[in-house]
């Protein structure tokens, strides 16, 4: 029998699972074209920012499967900020 809780983790699951594998196709676009141009440097930092603040507020409410997530997330974001920073100072 499925209980509440069940059906709120998998909720949970499914929506951590978005979220983490978003990132994914544009970060393989960035390395596979080596061009970062099209990314919003300002949505990327945002992007960071609230993935970091997320992460905190999940340690602090002791929300591990919301921690884990987000970290996930904030690596990839912060993976693809970096990689526009470093290849708009190339072509510069």
């Amino acid at each position: 029998m499925t209980t509440h809780f069940d059906v709120v983790a998998l909720i949970g699951l499914g929506a951590a699972l978005c979220s983490m594998s978003s990132f994914v196709p544009q970060l393989i676009k960035i390395w596979r074209e080596g061009d970062a141009s099209a990314v919003s440097l300002r949505m990327f930092a945002l992007t960071v920012a609230g993935f970091t603040l997320w992460a905190v507020y999940g340690v602090l409410r002791g929300g591990w499967p919301l921690v884990l997530s987000n970290l996930v997330c904030l690596g990839l974001s912060a993976t693809i900020l970096i990689s526009k920073t470093i290849l708009e100072r190339r072509s510069a």
